[in-house]
């Protein structure tokens, strides 16, 4: 086994790695330090986490009131613990609320978000805010390790993951790492060739988040070009099982409280973010009457495409491609685009195409967006705030809008032209490292890859004949 080494395979960090000598050299010995690819992904994450944490440090020293959006520390951590009776030890969906203090989120979450609050002294909401930094920290570093262990080639890829501004910014602003970390062990064990249990914690993540469910049509057609039928069938019943398990308790004992985030889903109108608000503020809103049905249709075209995508191509395009974009393409069609929406997917972005320079320009775009959301807030929270206007609001999520899009656009290129695809081109004769059971079983739809690398080339062999994740660290297992 073969792997990438990220000094010679991407230009970007080719560039960079000029402070340090420059790219790894042929004579770089393998497995003989303990800093294995895994531990410095660890050290990675930890550090980027460490400046998220300083993020909110205004917050943290002044409170989550005035000036949470001008200094740009806003979470809805903090206010949702008393909003919610967390702090008063309301069990979510199980207690007796108001409707409007039910917690608006799938059951997994308000698990999760339960836990934290039994972890925190009664009524100390600096408490709980920390208490969810370190267990968001661990989501973090799950979807990490599991991006590394699923590329098994490319574990170096995982560090765009560990590294990316938006999560860095927006990892605490909600609980969206979580099932972001569900799904990155699911793809791993999909990977591997677990479909079972790539189901399984594909049932969590939508036990946690809506969005992972967009994940079942891709897989379908993937499977259904492979005739990976048996595979996919797993995978569904994994699915359906773990979230039924999680689901059916809190339906029996509170339907309508369990039922709150789907209800709030869909009474919702156009909010921040979206292409919707950008229509208003040109004075072509759309009716609320016809909203849902024209974000439904839209996101249905989206998936249309993707799918005629799927099955028309010659060469089967990557597991890590699709996922990438049937996800990009409900954000950009969704009646609303938070801020922690792009933690959702820059792991999937990672999959799709490694490239240092894309993901930063595309991050770029949201650092954009990410400040223009609070100024905008800012402006709306209070007439003395030097706030964002609409006009220039809408201008922001344009940026978002075009930045994925472009970015899209690059996944569907390396789609359709597989010699454009830097996983496809690395020289280690991957077909798709994460195509467990959808790898091919016949050559005519197999993309050529390089033959077996030269001494020069950007991969390195373990020389004890097992996977190596870099050559500056030893394959795991062995240090």
């Amino acid at each position: 086994m073969i792997s990438i080494l990220p000094s010679r395979d991407d230009p970007v960090v080719a560039s960079g790695s000029e402070v340090a000598g420059g790219p790894a050299g042929t004579r770089v010995l393998v497995g003989l330090t303990w800093w294995t690819v895994y531990r410095v992904l660890i050290v990675m994450t930890a550090a980027a986490a460490v400046v998220g944490y300083l993020s909110k440090y205004y917050c943290l020293l002044n409170g989550w009131g005035e000036g949470k959006y001008t200094h740009m520390c806003y979470s809805d951590i903090p206010p949702l613990y008393q909003l919610r009776g967390l702090a008063d030890g309301a069990i979510p969906y199980v207690t007796d609320l108001p409707e409007d203090q039910v917690l608006e989120y799938p059951a997994l979450t308000g698990v999760f978000v339960w836990i934290a609050a039994r972890l925190t002294p009664a009524g100390e909401t600096s408490w709980f805010f920390h208490v969810n930094v370190l267990l968001l920290l661990v989501c973090w570093m799950v979807a990490v390790l599991a991006t590394a262990v699923a590329q098994r080639t490319r574990p170096w890829d995982a560090a765009m993951v560990a590294l990316a501004p938006g999560i860095i910014l927006s990892g605490t602003v909600n609980w969206d790492l979580l099932p972001v970390a569900l799904v990155a062990v699911s793809i791993a064990f999909w990977a591997r060739n677990h479909p079972w249990w790539s189901g399984v914690f594909l049932g969590l993540a939508i036990a946690a988040k809506f969005y992972p469910l967009l994940f079942l049509g891709p897989m379908f057609l993937l499977a259904w070009r492979s005739r990976a039928w048996g595979a996919f069938a797993r995978y569904l019943a994994g699915t359906v099982v773990a979230w039924l398990a999680v689901n059916v308790g809190f339906m029996l004992v509170n339907f309508d409280g369990w039922a709150r985030f789907y209800r709030f889903s869909q009474e919702r109108g156009e909010d921040f973010g979206s292409i919707w608000l950008v229509l208003t503020t040109a004075g072509q809103q759309v009716p609320p009457d016809r909203l849902n049905t024209l974000a439904t249709g839209l996101l249905l075209l989206a998936a249309a495409g993707i799918a005629v995508l799927i099955w028309r191509v010659p060469v089967q395009p990557r597991v890590g491609q699709v996922l990438f974009l049937v996800v990009a393409a409900f954000l950009l069609t969704n009646k609303v685009y938070s801020p922690q929406y792009v933690v959702w997917l820059i792991p999937l972005a990672v999959l799709a195409r490694p490239r240092w320079r894309d993901l930063l320009i595309w991050q770029g775009a949201e650092v954009v967006y990410f400040v223009s959301i609070w100024l905008y807030l800012a402006g709306l929270d209070s007439e003395e705030a030097k706030g964002l206007s609409q006009e220039a609001y809408a201008v922001a999520i344009l940026i978002h809008v075009f930045a994925t899009l472009w970015l899209c656009g690059m996944v569907v290129r390396d789609v359709i032209q597989p010699r454009h695809d830097p996983v496809r081109n690395d020289g280690s004769g991957e077909f798709d490292p994460l195509a467990g059971p959808f790898a091919p079983r016949v050559a005519t739809d197999c993309w050529p890859v390089t033959s077996p690398p030269a001494a020069d080339s950007s991969v390195v062999a373990d020389p004890a004949g097992s996977a190596s994740p870099s050559a500056e660290g030893p394959a795991p297992g062995t240090a």
